[in-house]
């Protein structure tokens, strides 16, 4: 029998309930939330489970949300079962003030250096990770410059024509 995103949904729910939220299906991927301190367990079953077949981990990345009191940091992550050819899309929500989640990369090894790098730009904390280091900001960075914590641009700066940049001025 193939697997469907119906089949997925059916058997996380059995598995893990309504700890499970934020359904929803786009463009034909399924897309599912869990609270931060499941997401190693969810992913260790989507891993092991033999219907499901979750084995390759795609893309993990972070998105900032400043005005999502509680959850201004989002984990997610793309889960890949090949032979099936069904993708995941697997969301953690955690405080910018305690942004921990555990690390995934002793399940996907590919997920060592993601890890490292949602980490350099959001500040996510993967527990348990091997290396948690900067991998491409210096390391005396004392900010991650991907959270929305500053403004695009100077509005004090003189040394620019706004009208080279589409503001302002005649046609």
């Amino acid at each position: 029998m193939a697997l469907t995103n119906e089949i997925v949904k059916q058997k996380l729910t059995e598995k893990f309930g309504e700890q499970l939220t934020g359904w929803e299906e786009s463009y034909g991927m399924q897309c599912v939330t869990a609270p931060a301190e499941l997401n190693l367990k969810v992913m260790q079953y989507l891993f092991d489970d033999e219907q499901l077949g979750f084995r390759f981990l795609t893309d993990l990345t972070a998105i900032h949300y400043p005005d999502r009191k509680g959850e201004e940091l989002c984990i997610v992550y793309h889960l890949h079962n090949l032979k099936e050819n069904v993708r995941l899309r697997f969301k953690v929500y955690v405080p910018i003030e305690k942004p921990d989640v555990f690390t995934a990369s002793q399940l996907f090894s590919g997920a060592n250096w993601m890890e490292r790098e949602t980490y350099d730009f959001y500040g996510v904390n993967f527990v348990g990770h091997p290396n948690l280091t900067r991998i491409l900001n210096v390391d005396e960075m004392d900010y991650f410059p991907m959270r929305k914590e500053y403004t695009l641009e100077d509005p004090t700066r003189t040394d620019k024509d706004d009208e080279m940049f589409g503001r302002g001025g005649s046609i």
